[in-house]
C-alpha cells in the first residue's frame, strides 16, 4: 500500500498536464468522451487514495482501534503512515467532498433553471426567436431542449451562416453536451487539479459542435465565418454558462475550421486508457492491502488477548487466532 496508494494521485497530476494538450489534437468527439471518462476515473481514484490514507491514520487512534478490536502497534509496524500525511489527506478529502457537494447543488440548480427557462420561452418549437436587438444565440438543455436566438444575432448573419449557427446549437442538444459539462465541473470541484481538463472540455465541446455544423452545411468556411461574426457581434455580451456558438477560444476554432477535418488518432486514447487502468489497479491493490493490514492487526490483538487474560477477549467472527490472515506467519509479522 505504501506505493500503490499514491499512484492514482500521480496519474491525476499527469492527466491534468497532458490531457489538455493531447485533446486539442484529437477529433473533438472522441476527445470529449476521453476527457469525460478520464476525469471521472481520476477523480474517483483521487478520492479513493485520500480516503485510504485518511483511514490508515484514523485507524491508529487508540479509541478507534479498541472499537475495531485491532492492534495499533501491529498496524503501525505493518504499514507506517505518518500522522502528518494522514492529517493532510483527511483535510484534502473533506475539502474535496465539500467542493463536490457544493458543485452538485449548483449543477442541479442550473439544470432546473434551464428547464424553467425552456418552458417560459414563446412557442413550442425547438427554435425560439427573441425580440431583442442584442446578439444572443445559445442552447438550453431541457426535456426537450430549446435553441434561443435573438433578432439582433440573426441580422448579423447571412442565410447560410444562420443555418450553420443553428446546426451548431442543435449539435449541442443532440449530443447532450450539458452532461459532459456537468461531469467536468463536478470532477474539477472534487479535484482542483482537474480544472485544466474542465477548461479544455468546454473548448472541445464547441469544436465538436463546429464539426457537426460543418458536416451538416457542407462548407467549413461558412461555419468559420458564422462563428467569427457571431463572436464579434456578441463580444460585449458573454454567453456565460450556456452552450453558445461564441464560447471557447474563437480564433482557434476558426483556424481549425479553415483547416482540413482533424484526423482520427487512436494511440493517445490507448495510452490514456492504459494509464487509467494502472490507476484503477493500483487503487484496488491499495484497498486490498488495507484490508489485509486490518486483518493482521486484528489477528495480533487476538493473540495478545489470549496470552493476557486481563485483556478483553476478541469477539466471535473477527478471525480465529489459530489461522493467521494471508501474508502473515505470526502475530504482527507481515510478509509483503
Amino acid at each position: 500500500m505504501a506505493v500503490s496508494v499514491y499512484v492514482p494521485l500521480m496519474v491525476t497530476v499527469v492527466l491534468s498536464v497532458l490531457a489538455p494538450r493531447l485533446a486539442r489534437r484529437l477529433a473533438p468527439g472522441p476527445a470529449a468522451w476521453a476527457l469525460a471518462g478520464g476525469a471521472l476515473v481520476t477523480a474517483l481514484g483521487w478520492l479513493g487514495s485520500l480516503a485510504l490514507l485518511a483511514f490508515t491514520g484514523f485507524a491508529q487512534i487508540p479509541e478507534v482501534a479498541e472499537e475495531g478490536r485491532w492492534s495499533v502497534t501491529a498496524l503501525r509496524a505493518d504499514d507506517p503512515v505518518y500522522l502528518t500525511v494522514s492529517a493532510v489527506a483527511t483535510v484534502a478529502l473533506l475539502a474535496s467532498l465539500s467542493g463536490l457537494a457544493v458543485a452538485a447543488v449548483r449543477q442541479v440548480r442550473h439544470l432546473l433553471w434551464a428547464r424553467r427557462e425552456c418552458a417560459r420561452l414563446p412557442g413550442d418549437l425547438e427554435l425560439a426567436v427573441l425580440d431583442d436587438a442584442s446578439p444572443h444565440a445559445f442552447a438550453l438543455p431541457g426535456a426537450p431542449g430549446r435553441i434561443v436566438v435573438s433578432h439582433g444575432m440573426l441580422r448579423c448573419l447571412g442565410d447560410t451562416e444562420r443555418e450553420a449557427l443553428l446546426a451548431h446549437e442543435r449539435a449541442h442538444l443532440r449530443d447532450r453536451h450539458h452532461l459532459f459539462q456537468t461531469a467536468w465541473r463536478l470532477t474539477a470541484a472534487a479535484c482542483p487539479l482537474l480544472r485544466p481538463v474542465a477548461g479544455t472540455g468546454g473548448f472541445v465541446l464547441e469544436r465538436w459542435a463546429d464539426e457537426a455544423a460543418a458536416e451538416r452545411v457542407g462548407d467549413r468556411t461558412v461555419v468559420a465565418r458564422a462563428v467569427g461574426r457571431a463572436a464579434l457581434a456578441s463580444a460585449k455580451a458573454p454567453a456565460g454558462d450556456s452552450l453558445a456558438a461564441t464560447g471557447g477560444a474563437v480564433p482557434q476554432r476558426v483556424r481549425a475550421l479553415l483547416a482540413p477535418p482533424p484526423p482520427k488518432r487512436t494511440l493517445p486514447l490507448v495510452m490514456g486508457a492504459a494509464l487509467l487502468a494502472v490507476s484503477c489497479a493500483s487503487l484496488a491493490e491499495a484497498a486490498s492491502d488495507s484490508e489485509h493490514m486490518i486483518e493482521g492487526a486484528q489477528f495480533a490483538a487476538c493473540v495478545t488477548a489470549l496470552k493476557d487474560p486481563g485483556l478483553p477477549s476478541p469477539p466471535p467472527g473477527h478471525g480465529p487466532c489459530g489461522r493467521p490472515p494471508r501474508g502473515h506467519d505470526g502475530p504482527g509479522r507481515h510478509l509483503r
